[in-house]
């Protein structure tokens, strides 16, 4: 073999070895191209920024609506509310409030607002989300739909589809003003477990008899069939309002539930009131503070 035909052989040999490895680094571009957006990075762009998530673990500023319960009724003493004691917004130290968490002390006086009303139902959290919105708060606490079980008699308890209807139209009504805002719900309190606590006590089975929830604590002591099925049936209803409530609010990207904390929570004598033994105590307030602040703090993808 000559000299020249050693070189031309040679020649086509890394010919051949520099296009094997053209096709390679074709091929691992377009690999890591697909991962990277095109090359983006080789192309001189900056990566694209992380999106801002939808839910903010720290909002500046919280309102309240809902129910006695937001309103620390009978906390402090009886037939009256209490809202330095609100588990949402009250400025108790023994509660330590989800406005006190979220914002510290000082902040949470200027930047929290309370318009829960006692007796509300859902029907009347519309007109309470507006005042609320007039605030521009970043949070809003909900909480209410235990008046709508707690009526007169089993046939006056809000019917289901009202029952939801009133929050639909109570979530559109700050989103109307506020599209932005965030919005948690919290659960209904297992009603029940409230009157099987609280039944122990003779103060407050005198209490219940001023007409603090009829259609659970009514005739307190009885345990007849009617009884029973009466309790059952309000039990039944909550479970459907509590259904509701997640539901609307699996709807809204911007808000979330305690995924029923509150209604499983079990309330202790400790927990409730010392004059009706069905609303929270200061106690009780703080617990509820305490799953508030899980539910609003938790990051969830």
């Amino acid at each position: 073999m000559d000299q020249g035909t050693h070189r031309d052989r040679g020649g086509r040999g890394r010919r051949r070895s520099r296009a094997v490895l053209a096709v390679l680094a074709a091929t691992l571009l377009g690999v890591t191209g697909c991962e990277a957006g095109g090359g983006g990075a080789a192309a001189g762009r900056s990566p694209s920024p992380s999106p801002t998530p939808l839910w903010d673990t720290s909002p500046a500023s919280v309102a309240a609506v809902g129910d006695s319960i937001t309103r620390g009724f009978d906390a402090c003493s009886v037939l009256s509310d209490c809202p330095t004691v609100s588990w949402a917004t009250g400025s108790s130290g023994k509660v330590d409030s989800l406005a006190v968490r979220l914002l510290g002390a000082s902040r949470a006086a200027e930047r929290s607002w309370n318009y829960a009303v006692t007796g509300a139902r859902m029907a009347d959290v519309a007109g309470q989300m507006t005042r609320a919105a007039a605030r521009r708060p970043e949070l809003v606490t909900v909480m209410a739909g235990a008046n709508d079980a707690c009526r007169s008699s089993v046939s006056a308890m809000t019917p289901v589809a009202d029952f939801r209807e009133g929050f639909e139209e109570a979530v559109r009504t700050l989103r109307e003003k506020l599209p932005e805002t965030q919005v948690y719900v919290s659960s209904i309190p297992d009603l029940k477990r409230l009157w099987s606590q609280g039944r122990t006590n003779a103060l407050g089975k005198q209490v219940w008899k001023l007409g603090i929830c009829p259609t659970m604590l009514g005739d307190a002591d009885a345990v007849d069939a009617a009884a029973v099925e009466r309790r059952r049936t309000v039990e039944e209803r909550v479970e459907e309002y509590n259904e509701v409530l997640a539901e609307v609010c699996a709807k809204d990207r911007r808000c979330r539930t305690d995924g029923g904390a509150v209604h499983d929570y079990r309330f202790g004598t400790g927990q409730l009131s010392q004059w009706d033994w069905f609303h929270p105590s200061v106690n009780g307030q703080a617990r509820l503070a305490e799953i508030a602040y899980r539910a609003v703090t938790a990051k969830r993808s």
